[in-house]
């Protein structure tokens, strides 16, 4: 008797419900939380190079993850 075994050529995907949801919400929060330390982190020279001011960056920086 023999036995037939199927490998899969791509792992199956998991739903990704609430769960993996709130997941992918907190993990690009997170990334734009960094993103903005790493603004803030800008010279007044670096910031003038890209068009913002440090004003901007201020504002930028106060905004909850979320947004």
């Amino acid at each position: 008797m023999t036995t037939k075994t199927e490998f899969a050529t791509q792992p199956k995907r998991l739903p990704l419900g609430a769960f993996g949801r709130m997941l992918t919400f907190l993990s690009r929060g997170y990334d734009r939380h960094l993103q903005r330390l790493d603004l803030s982190e800008l010279t007044d020279e670096q910031l003038d190079d890209i068009g913002l001011s440090r004003r901007d960056v201020t504002r930028e920086v106060a905004k909850p993850f979320w947004r």
